[in-house]
């Protein structure tokens, strides 16, 4: 179910569009099996990474929900508009501040841009389940061989 679309015009003033978010559209809570929040994103929020997460992180379980960011990087330092944002990280610093916030929230990360997919928590968890297949063919044939060398 999609319930909400936050902008913070000129800033990214990330606790109070959460908080707008929870108070407003997860106060009805029990009328849902289950409830995540998206948060799409293209610079670090306006709040330092520990304040953020912990508040999230009580969000969150209070709540029973999850948040999920998707970090797109853009190359320019100025968004569209020209605005220069409150606060300035580089892509890989604004990554392990997300990293960090997503956690506290047992959420997943996804950070992409114009080049490509830089990391994806789901394609993490895919490709290690592909390698655990993989893994399980090669025992089951050696074991299949050995078994016919023996006959």
């Amino acid at each position: 179910r999609w319930v909400l679309s936050l902008q913070c015009k000129g800033s990214r003033n990330f606790m109070s569009a959460l908080r707008r978010a929870v108070e407003v559209d997860f106060k009805d809570k029990d009328k849902h099996e289950s409830q995540g929040l998206y948060l799409l994103t293209t610079g670090i929020p306006d709040q330092e990474a520990h304040t953020v997460s912990a508040y999230v992180a009580e969000v969150c379980r209070g709540f029973d929900l999850q948040l999920h960011v998707c970090l797109f990087s853009v190359m320019e330092d100025v968004d569209s508009n020209g605005i220069i944002p409150a606060r300035y990280a580089n892509p890989a610093e604004t990554a392990i501040a997300f990293k960090k916030i997503v956690q506290a929230a047992n959420g997943r990360f996804h950070w992409f841009g114009e080049a490509g997919i830089f990391e994806s928590d789901d394609i993490t968890i895919i490709v290690s389940e592909m390698e655990k297949a993989n893994n399980y063919s090669q025992k089951c044939a050696f074991l299949v061989e050995s078994l016919k060398q023996r006959s």
